[in-house]
């Protein structure tokens, strides 16, 4: 089976040599999505010394800001938010960030609710929080 590979120019670059998504029949696959911002490629609610320490964090901007950039995205390669049919997610701090992230996830999913799954991890490749892992099903 063929497939089709997008690049997302509305959305941060991805981190090393893949595409933001690719889709195989009516299935659309994204790469793991955080919450960097697509402009500047800072991480919101993350502020660092000059050292590496947090001197701000708000988890709840990242959870937002990662939301932001699946739309991206998704709508980049043909898809709407409603055409995700699974939302995989990867918090480095289950126990700090599994309430926040569960609160605003059901501020976006009201009325559409894929199937989910939560993972606790110990890092992910940059200063960030979540990641998000998403296959959605689109039309011809």
């Amino acid at each position: 089976m063929a497939s089709e590979k997008f690049d997302a120019n509305s959305a941060p670059k991805p981190v090393g040599l893949y595409p933001h998504a690719r889709r195989a029949g009516n299935l659309l696959f994204l790469s793991g999505i955080g919450p960097r911002d697509p402009k500047t490629d800072g991480v919101p609610g993350l502020e660092q010394s000059g050292s590496g320490n947090y001197t701000s964090f708000d988890f709840e901007a990242q959870c937002h800001a990662v939301f932001q950039n699946v739309r991206r995205v998704l709508a980049d390669s043909g898809a709407k938010w409603e055409d995700l049919i699974d939302v995989t997610v990867f918090l480095t701090d289950m126990k700090r960030d599994f309430h926040t992230y569960n609160r605003v996830y059901a501020e976006y999913f009201k009325d559409h609710q894929p199937c989910r799954t939560t993972v606790g991890i110990d890092s992910l490749p940059t200063p960030i929080a979540i990641e998000l892992k998403c296959i959605a099903a689109v039309g011809d």
